[in-house]
């Protein structure tokens, strides 16, 4: 088993021959993605706690989501205790520095992430709307709901940063001042996909009711809720092709009339990021958060 430093510390790495995704990506090109850009992802990890899709088999092989800090996890990678949505807690990763991220990606997983941090659950400091399209609807037409989610969020003085989720659809995340309880953040995403539900009939959805959602774009609200997470801006997902929940520009959302157009995996973005750095740099900083406005 090779060991690679990384920072001071030492690395063993498993299986980097392994092809994971079914395009040939391997195992070692997938640590190699988050070891070279470990600098852009992990603002967006700081001081959250760690939700794990693993796929180590790769996305034929079956996944698994797990929360718990795993087995063998080296005492220098931090934990919190998390509160349990049914009482008490659990310890979770929280993923400090790089060493720590390329262990984690060594168990090959998405990392999803709560709109919180853990020094604080109580309270959120980031709302996420996941825009999710029914067939025949695509990602193009997710582009024509987040163009209005936009407007409408920057109307209550809120700016929001898009990404492709690296599925099907688009992720909206706001960054907020973190005074605002889960609950009533979830209360105004609600109320807010409601809204875009009315002003876009036939277009926009805003409950999970299958029958009613083909050709439509349901606007997933519930992330917002203390106990979900929402997979983190630069992680690979577990699909045939290693894609990438990448940042994108609103004018890439305003142009896009092809789904390939936001379609985007590790081999791009080494020049996504010479060209643009870090769209979602914004998010990770707090910069610009504001106030949550009220509900309705």
């Amino acid at each position: 088993m090779p060991v690679v430093t990384v920072e001071g510390r030492r690395l063993p790495l498993s299986n980097l021959d392994k092809v994971i995704h079914p395009d040939g990506t391997t195992k070692g090109e997938l640590l190699h993605y988050y070891a070279v850009h470990g600098s852009v992802l992990l603002p967006h990890l700081a001081d959250r706690p760690l939700s794990l899709l693993r796929y180590p088999d790769g996305p034929d092989g079956g996944t698994f989501f797990t929360k718990n800090v795993p087995p063998g996890t080296p005492d220098w990678v931090n934990t919190a205790e998390v509160p349990r949505s049914g009482g008490g807690t659990q310890r979770q990763l929280v993923v400090a520095d790089l060493p720590a991220l390329v262990w984690a990606a060594n168990l090959v997983a998405e990392f999803h992430t709560p709109q919180w941090r853990a020094a604080d659950p109580a309270m959120a400091d980031r709302l996420v709307l996941d825009l999710d399209p029914g067939a025949p609807a695509t990602v193009v037409q997710c582009c024509e709901v987040a163009r209005w989610l936009r407007d409408r969020l920057a109307a209550d003085g809120l700016t929001a940063y898009p990404k492709t989720s690296g599925a099907k659809g688009l992720h909206l995340l706001c960054p907020l001042r973190p005074t605002a309880p889960s609950a009533a953040v979830s209360a105004y995403a609600r109320a807010l996909a409601e809204e875009a539900t009315a002003a876009l009939p036939g277009l926009a959805i805003a409950t999970m009711a299958k029958r009613l959602r083909p050709g439509r774009v349901f606007i997933d609200h519930s992330q917002n809720a203390a106990r979900k997470t929402t997979a983190t801006p630069y992680t690979l997902r577990a699909r045939a092709a290693p894609f990438v929940s990448a940042p994108v520009t609103w004018e890439e959302v305003e142009e896009c009339a092809d789904p390939d157009r936001l379609a985007f995996t590790l081999a791009d973005l080494p020049a996504r990021l010479e060209r643009h750095g870090d769209l979602m740099s914004g998010l990770g900083t707090g910069r610009g958060a504001a106030p949550l406005p009220a509900a309705g």
